[in-house]
């Protein structure tokens, strides 16, 4: 046996029957939970770990068996994510989501948020404008060139958002076009946001331009009000996930840009783990939008019905995000 053997032999013998016990306790926990350790079991649970952690840095100075090494850093890593980790499960994780985190993350980014819709919906308010007063504004922003044009006649324009139940595709065409151009407006506003923010407005500009072109067409044939509605059963959803990347966006870039008191790294980590959660449930409202897009394209064609879904997400959304969470922090 050479000195090197000897060495990691002797090493092994001293102190194996702690590392077996501190296995054994794990292997315990793994399967049938911390409740099934004893009173003295949870006291020497970190007593072994420090025993271990010790036994590893040992190894590794006086350079042991490589598969002496690599045995107790697996076991020094189980034990460190049961000591240190996590208290929690999926399920819980998952419930805590949706409960405290993704509601007090949107409304703690409250003032991107506004400056985010204020760039969109501004921008289309002065291209409703300007196509109201030239119709030849509306082919700068036109996202999907069809029917939906100032040439279209009224009966036209009114065929594309009511469904006659003889043939729904120009309709479904339509919608799903403008929700595959939310959907990557929204993921392109929240991953450019890096680029201190500059990317991310000009989408959300570019975004407002379209939308603000398309009702002032329906709007000239005296279909606005119809239009809207249309729009709106899915597009509060739609519209506001676009708003909340921006604002997620926004959040990335002022805090690369301006990072306050801390250090730049520890500021960006902090802003990326509240833009990523704003992120996540932006995805939820495009899924979300998708339904209430499906489901009212195929289903329904009373203007009232339309704004009273439309009124409701709306309402429900400003309650989940600016009123619940005042509850959450007082």
């Amino acid at each position: 046996m050479s000195d090197a053997d000897l060495k990691s032999y002797r090493f092994r013998a001293e102190r194996e029957a702690d590392w077996r016990a501190f296995e054994t306790l794990l292997d315990r926990i793994q399967k049938s939970g911390v409740k099934s350790l004893g009173r003295e079991d949870l006291l020497a649970l970190p007593q072994l770990y420090r025993s271990a952690v010790s036994s590893l840095s040992t190894a590794r100075a006086v350079s042991l068996d490589r598969n002496l090494i690599t045995y107790l850093e697996t076991l020094c890593t189980r034990g460190y994510l049961f000591i240190y980790g996590p208290r929690t499960t999926f399920w819980r994780k998952f419930s805590e989501f949706f409960k405290r985190d993704w509601p007090l993350a949107v409304y703690e980014v409250g003032k991107a948020t506004a400056f985010s819709a204020a760039i969109m919906f501004g921008f289309a308010l002065i291209v409703f404008f300007l196509v109201m007063d030239d119709p030849e504004w509306f082919y700068p922003f036109a996202a999907f060139l069809d029917v939906r044009t100032p040439e279209a006649s009224a009966e036209t324009l009114r065929a594309t958002i009511y469904n006659s139940g003889e043939d729904g595709a120009g309709l479904s065409v339509f919608a799903s076009q403008l929700f595959t151009h939310n959907t990557m407006v929204s993921l392109l506003c929240f991953a450019l946001g890096f680029a201190i923010g500059l990317p991310t407005a000009l989408l959300l500009a570019y975004n407002g331009c379209i939308l603000g072109a398309y009702i002032a067409v329906f709007w000239s044939k005296g279909l606005g009000w119809q239009f809207i509605g249309w729009l709106s059963i899915h597009g509060v959803t739609e519209l506001f996930a676009i708003v909340l990347a921006g604002a997620a966006g926004f959040l990335i870039g002022g805090t690369l840009a301006f990072p306050g008191d801390k250090r730049r790294l520890d500021a960006m980590a902090e802003a990326g783990k509240k833009a990523g959660t704003v992120g996540m449930g932006m995805m939820i409202m495009l899924f979300i939008a998708a339904i209430l897009e499906g489901f009212g394209r195929q289903m329904i064609n009373s203007d009232t019905t339309r704004y009273l879904i439309a009124g409701s997400s709306l309402l429900a959304w400003v309650t989940y995000f600016y009123i619940y969470p005042r509850r959450l922090k007082s």
